[in-house]
């Protein structure tokens, strides 16, 4: 697959076109080359830190380093460490070794004076906005020279304990739906998911 096409996949994956979730695209693909490792499969031999938080803009970026690395929420094998930055660490835990990407503001004025932000400041959602605006901002950022919009650390030995996959789902004695058994929790002498217990 070319970068062009991970790119048109992402957006499919994320629903829409925005600058973060191509950044993210980006981010990851320079994160692969630096390892020269490729997209991970199902075996998850790759591991991603995004460094996100929750509830601010640009979070679309983790969807772009989703598609780009193949780590994926579903897989286990990225998580985020709610530090409201659009970087990622990604750790080659077969060769226990990693590389940071991070993005740089350097294009940030040009895409908030693009048509396309001028609109999503209005309100309007990213879908009713015209394609050629959509892509006119896309394009800041996919066609900017790669030591513009990132910096590429240095790929650094990175050790990688895999705790594995803890197998197994148990009824919940309350409500009944399966409970991953990491989860469970114990009420009086009944098996209970989390929001059944009265814990948080």
């Amino acid at each position: 697959m070319t970068d062009r096409e991970v790119l048109l996949e992402a957006f499919k994956f994320h629903g829409h076109k925005c600058w973060a979730s191509t950044a993210g695209v980006r981010a990851g693909l320079a994160a692969l080359r630096a390892l020269g490792v490729p997209r991970t499969g199902s075996s998850g031999e790759l591991h991603c830190l995004v460094e996100i938080g929750d509830n601010h803009g640009a979070q679309c970026f983790a969807d772009g380093v989703q598609y780009a690395t193949g780590c994926t929420l579903g897989k286990g094998n990225i998580e985020k460490t709610g530090w409201g930055k659009l970087a990622i660490t990604l750790i080659d835990k077969k060769r226990e070794r990693s590389v940071r990407v991070s993005y740089k503001g350097t294009r940030q004025k040009q895409i908030a004076e693009s048509a396309f932000m001028r609109k999503r400041g209005q309100g309007i959602p990213p879908t009713e906005i015209p394609e050629e605006e959509a892509w006119e901002m896309v394009n800041i950022i996919w066609e900017a020279p790669e030591e513009e919009v990132l910096t590429i650390g240095e790929v650094r030995p990175h050790p990688f304990s895999d705790l594995g996959e803890i197998m197994g789902l148990h009824p919940c004695a309350e409500c009944g739906e399966l409970v991953s058994i990491k989860y469970l929790r114990v009420v009086g002498n009944r098996h209970v998911c989390t929001p059944c217990s009265g814990y948080e």
